[in-house]
């Protein structure tokens, strides 16, 4: 690891600076565990307590994630999922945001999607289909994000994954309310089946058939079926 040493003055800040880089520019990979304080003391040139001061700050950007007795890991490569995670919106919202990102991310999986990418989302989605209540809403989110890391472009995956805490929260809230579907196959098999088929506009319709399900389920208008 090779870090500059930190010799002016807002050292918390800078430190900062330095550690965002690092996720930034994927150095430090999504999910993984960053290195510990003592290696990161030494290599900033800086004291304990202002590098936790700088981890306190990303955390609550929702950057890292700090896990007493574990360590700090990496949850998102901008600080857009601590916004979304302290904006409260609700599960109207969080359908709003996804109805404008995963119909495209369908689309462009059906037509750049490769053999590597379909055997993910099929995997995927075989968790899914086994997982219980305690993994299920981690099942989901997992088949998501394969389709849209299929779609191949990095732009919209990394956009589409700061939502996905929200996506985990709201999944969560509503997975034990009466009527709601765990075995949908619209947005889920439909989209893979699409994407086999190299059919792009079919994937796009199943993933905004998903969701118009979902709305109208969740505003009473009509069972999840």
């Amino acid at each position: 690891m090779i870090l500059d040493p930190v010799h002016q003055s807002s050292l918390s800040d800078q430190v900062v600076d330095r550690l965002r880089a690092e996720i930034v520019e994927g150095r430090w990979p999504l999910g993984e565990r960053i290195p510990p304080e003592p290696e990161l003391v030494a290599a900033l040139g800086v004291a304990r307590g202002t590098l936790r001061e700088a981890l306190r700050a990303l955390q609550y950007t929702g950057m890292i994630e700090i896990r007493r007795g574990d360590g700090t890991f990496v949850r998102a490569r901008s600080e857009v999922p601590g916004a979304l995670a302290r904006s409260g919106a609700s599960l109207a919202e969080v359908l709003e945001a996804r109805a404008a990102l995963e119909p495209e991310l369908a689309r462009l999986a059906a037509m750049r999607a490769d053999a590597d990418d379909r055997r993910r989302i099929e995997a995927a989605l075989r968790v899914r289909a086994a997982a219980d209540d305690a993994h299920w809403v981690e099942a989901d989110v997992a088949v998501h994000e394969a389709i849209a890391s299929a779609a191949h472009n990095p732009i919209l995956f990394e956009v589409y994954t700061a939502l996905l805490p929200r996506l985990r929260e709201s999944m969560g809230a509503v997975l034990t309310r009466e009527g709601f579907r765990r075995d949908e196959p619209r947005g889920h098999d439909g989209v893979l089946a699409a994407i086999r088929a190299g059919d792009p506009e079919a994937a796009a319709a199943s993933a905004r058939a998903n969701l118009t399900a979902t709305a109208e389920w969740d505003l009473g208008q009509s069972p999840a079926e």
